[in-house]
């Protein structure tokens, strides 16, 4: 179960919350907010992991935007094909133009 304590607690008595951070991230609050979390090095690794890499599509090539548009879902996932094939909510641009417009 998630801990939500002040950052004057967590500074009192850090080693215990080090302690409890290694088996559920303790949430840490400033002036009745939260601002930041605690977790086990482990959980960081994985979290990290998910990042992900993120291109402007103006650095796209010809081919890779081709590609993008020609893409569909895996089988089974149907109705994001339907949303793709639909129409577009007013204002939406295709890769093609947005990569035009720079």
């Amino acid at each position: 179960m998630t801990t939500t304590v002040t950052a004057a607690a967590v500074s009192k008595n850090f080693g215990a919350y080090q302690d409890a951070a290694v088996r559920d991230p303790v949430i840490i609050t400033k002036n009745g907010r939260p601002r930041t979390v605690l977790l086990a090095y482990e959980d960081f690794v994985r979290l990290s992991k998910r990042d992900r890499r993120v291109e402007l599509t103006a650095e796209l090539g010809a081919n890779e935007i081709a590609a993008v548009e020609a893409s569909e879902m895996e089988p089974g996932l149907d109705h994001l094909n339907d949303e793709l094939s639909g129409s577009k909510p007013a204002g939406a641009k295709s890769l093609t133009a947005k990569n035009a417009a720079g």
